[in-house]
């Protein structure tokens, strides 16, 4: 897909991290953007600065991610990019000091993660199914989902976490088989450890202990760089059906 003016996206957690990344690079590329997001100060300051839209979405609500495609729509045209990137990581183990893990808890990470990046994909392919296509090969979208290194790898006290993240990684390639017909391409990338608001909020000796980690760069990894394979993802038509591995080579050790 050939970036620029006449082509809109949507990016779901766009106000931060990796999602403010990506919405920044594609807005550098001409693509007009549509941030969805549950914090409504950083997303307005962020669309301004970018000339896109924001829309305060939840995006375990359909009422709720039903609006903002339309008002994204409304503003600049059916969307030919999604990029899920809203989640959240509250860390708790199966059982710890005689009590289960929070099922609230377990069910809400499943409910915003996996749920949630699948309601967008259902809605956002509806849409960019009954498009003209873009190119000769017949595409008319792409849809980028974030998993995490913790989908291979889970940590302990990750265990929602890395099952809502296994699960994105896990339908990537059967929601590209229900699409291919379609034109529209699904990939998912799964970051390591990465320059993020959680991770920001640690100490900068932990940071470096984290950065340290990684085989090479032995750093954490910067937003920008989830971002510019984003766009890469966008641009290589051959792109579909798999999960990237963005990490640095980093395997995850228990804890």
């Amino acid at each position: 897909m050939k970036l620029g003016a006449d082509i809109a996206a949507v990016v779901t957690g766009g106000s931060s991290g990796l999602g403010e990344a990506t919405a920044r690079r594609l807005a550098g590329e001409g693509v007009n953007v549509t941030i969805f997001d549950m914090n409504v100060e950083k997303g307005e300051a962020v669309a301004r600065d970018i000339g896109g839209l924001f829309v305060a979405v939840d995006v375990t609500s359909e009422d709720s991610v039903v609006s903002g495609f339309k008002a994204a729509r409304d503003r600049f045209g059916p969307e030919r990019i999604l990029v899920n990137c809203a989640g959240i990581a509250p860390v708790a183990k199966t059982t710890s000091r005689g009590e289960p893990h929070p099922m609230d808890m377990f069910e809400k990470v499943i409910a915003v993660n996996l749920v949630g990046s699948f309601r967008c994909i259902a809605h956002s392919s509806t849409s960019m199914a009954t498009l003209d296509p873009l190119t000769d090969d017949g595409e008319r979208g792409v849809i980028v989902s974030t998993a995490s290194v913790a989908a291979f790898d889970g940590q302990i006290g990750q265990v929602a976490y890395a099952a809502s993240k296994g699960g994105v990684a896990a339908m990537t390639l059967p929601v590209a088989r229900d699409l291919s017909r379609s034109g529209i391409r699904v990939m998912t990338i799964a970051p390591g450890t990465f320059e993020t608001p959680m991770l920001m909020a640690l100490s900068q000796e932990v940071r470096d202990s984290l950065g340290q980690q990684v085989p090479f760069p032995s750093r954490l990894g910067r937003p920008e760089e989830y971002a510019q394979l984003v766009q890469s993802i966008c641009e290589n038509p051959m792109l579909n059906g798999e999960t990237i591995r963005l990490d640095g080579a980093i395997r995850m050790a228990p804890r």
